[in-house]
């Protein structure tokens, strides 16, 4: 190709990038470092609305003789959360990792947060008959988790993730313990009350519902132990799921604590850093 031909390609190419590069400043809260974008503000306020109407539809006495206005609510959800998905999928080669125009976009269209933006509104407009719209859009709450990238709650959640990964281990062994105390006292149950309460304790799957409700403490007491051992039972499997909920609150607990401190240790660093360059940068004028 001349290179002048091929100069006139890359002008005319410029403007539509530089739309894309503003556009995607607007919609990935990861390409901004700090806040949310008026874009974003606006798709949160949108996706509570439209919350807020799923939840109020479901309510006879109000949707009745309201249709239109809800199907008419329905197809602007529709409208403005399809132009979204549109717009990120045009705009994703923007983000590093991203930049292959078919690659890019494909490996972003299969993330899990994608597929929940796709499902919220793909089903009312291809398939209305079939999908239960009104059940998909409560998935558009994930969505708020998304666009709170950055600031506070950003790190908020970062410093959560880092502790619950710091912990896995300790965490998976309370997790194997807790399920090997529900299949003994379920199956200690069953082989104590199953003679006695047949219908509620006739066998394990059935004693796994008195033995999960006990040892969460929450007792429905729609099913409980009649007998004395049953009864003693009882009190050894509530008194190890009061045990079983301690643990993991005091690893997690620990766990948030040094998360907290190593975060205050690297923002009192930074600002020492920061410090350190503003004085050398005076010293040097």
């Amino acid at each position: 190709m001349p290179k002048p031909r091929r100069r006139a390609r890359v002008a005319r190419a410029a403007p539509k990038a530089r739309l894309r590069r503003i556009v995607y400043r607007q919609l990935d809260p990861m390409a901004r470092r700090r806040g949310l974008s008026p874009t974003n503000l606006a798709i949160v306020g949108v996706i509570l609305v439209s919350v807020a109407v799923t939840v109020v539809q479901t309510e006879p006495t109000v949707a009745r003789g309201h249709e239109a206005g809800f199907d008419l609510a329905e197809k602007g959800f529709v409208a403005a959360f399809a132009l979204e998905y549109a717009l990120r999928l045009w705009t994703i080669v923007e983000r590093p990792g991203f930049t292959h125009p078919l690659l890019g976009r494909l490996k972003w269209a299969v993330s899990p947060m994608a597929l929940i933006d796709l499902i919220a509104w793909a089903p009312s407009l291809l398939l209305p008959a079939l999908a239960p719209a009104y059940m998909l859009r409560i998935f558009r709450l994930a969505r708020i988790l998304t666009l709170a990238k950055l600031g506070r709650m950003s790190r908020a959640w970062s410093l959560i993730a880092s502790a619950v990964a710091a912990r896995r281990f300790e965490l998976t062994i309370v997790a194997c313990v807790g399920l090997f105390v529900l299949l003994l006292s379920s199956t200690a149950l069953y082989l104590v009350e199953g003679p006695a309460q047949p219908e509620r304790f006739g066998s394990i799957p059935r004693a796994i519902w008195w033995s999960a409700m006990t040892l969460t403490t929450i007792g429905y007491g729609d099913v409980y132990p009649v007998t004395p051992l049953g009864r003693l039972l009882a009190i050894a499997t509530a008194v190890s799921g009061v045990c079983l909920i301690a643990a993991p609150a005091g690893i997690l607990a620990g766990a948030f604590s040094e998360a907290f401190q190593r975060h205050r240790r690297e923002q009192e660093e930074d600002a020492a850093e920061a410090s350190a360059a503003a004085e050398a940068r005076r010293d040097a004028a």
